[in-house]
């Protein structure tokens, strides 16, 4: 089994203060040859991990030719989003395939959620102690 990696809790930004912190947590996304960090909320409450539209922008990707759409839900319900496939490194930890909602808005987030990454993923929160640990997910 590979030891977890441990990632601090951080002040949520445009938060309340200092007791006001989140799991966020820098990924390195890759596809077409383009890679860059994307920071997100490890959000066990969304269904999808989701990709705001000049993110996922940032591959070189054309929205309009990618063929399968889904629903976000919650608060972005109504922001169509398309199934974009992206490569990503998560701390110490080999290469996965995590599949996002690529939403046709910025005014969402980043998310890492249920659909795929924590189905990569096992993650241990920790809110007391101010951290959380991932590691790859065992059978």
């Amino acid at each position: 089994m590979i030891p977890p990696a441990v990632f601090p809790f951080v002040p949520r930004p445009g938060g309340l203060g200092p007791g006001d912190t989140v799991p966020l947590l820098t990924v390195r996304l890759s596809t077409n040859g383009v890679v860059f960090d994307a920071t997100g909320l490890v959000d066990t409450g969304a269904t999808f991990s989701v990709l705001p539209l000049d993110v996922g922008a940032r591959f070189g990707v054309d929205w309009n030719r990618l063929t399968r759409p889904l629903a976000i839900g919650g608060a972005f319900g109504p922001v169509p989003a398309r199934l974009l496939p992206v490569d990503a490194v998560v701390g110490p930890f080999p290469p996965v395939k995590l599949l996002f909602a690529w939403a046709r808005s910025n005014a969402v987030p980043v998310l890492f959620g249920q659909t795929n990454f924590f189905d990569e993923f096992d993650v241990c929160f920790f809110r007391r102690r101010g951290e959380f640990h991932i590691q790859p997910a065992t059978p």
